[in-house]
């Protein structure tokens, strides 16, 4: 199958959890309209304290289903939106995807992968264990993050549930996705 979303969704207060919606609006260098981590610079709370004049790298956050699946397969009640996630995909690799890679979601928007989304402990909250559940180890030792992706917005535009993805990979050398 192409790929396509298969959840939408937002909060305009910070919480972990986000209400799934038909539709949200991506806004050109700010993220999802009505959302809490909305901004030009960081919105994340922790970041803020830090830095508040830091880039919003963290505009949009995606999850493929896949995650979900493997999830529940593990022992975890867990669904679109719980995770936090603004877009649920379904049949993109994104933990594969080189930072830079550009997402086209629906007609017009397209979101631009900035980095990894390091999970935190508030998964644990969720259910006791998901955060060590969306963490794992390689081959070579190396921690590999599971919760996801974000990004910045490009070109904002009405994206739904059901809309297809379009993936456009950055030029070459790839940069392997790091947490962002």
């Amino acid at each position: 199958m192409p790929p396509r979303i298969v959840c939408v969704a937002s909060s305009p207060v910070h919480e972990f959890q986000k209400e799934p919606l038909e539709a949200i609006r991506l806004l050109e260098g700010l993220g999802v309209e009505g959302d809490a981590h909305l901004g030009e610079t960081v919105q994340h709370r922790s970041r803020v304290a830090r830095d508040p004049s830091q880039p919003n790298l963290r505009q949009v956050h995606l999850i493929h289903a896949e995650l979900h699946d493997e999830l529940r397969a593990a022992g975890f009640d867990v669904g679109s939106a719980e995770m936090g996630e603004n877009v649920t995909t379904r049949d993109v690799e994104l933990l594969a995807l080189p930072r830079g890679t550009r997402l086209r979601l629906g007609e017009r928007a397209v979101v631009e992968i900035t980095g990894l989304r390091n999970p935190c402990k508030q998964l644990d909250g969720l259910a006791p264990g998901l955060m060590a559940a969306t963490l794992e180890r390689d081959g070579d030792g190396k921690l590999v993050r599971k919760a996801g992706v974000m990004g910045i917005v490009i070109n904002g535009g009405e994206v739904r549930v059901g809309d297809a993805i379009g993936i456009e990979l950055p030029p070459e050398p790839h940069q392997p996705l790091e947490p962002v």
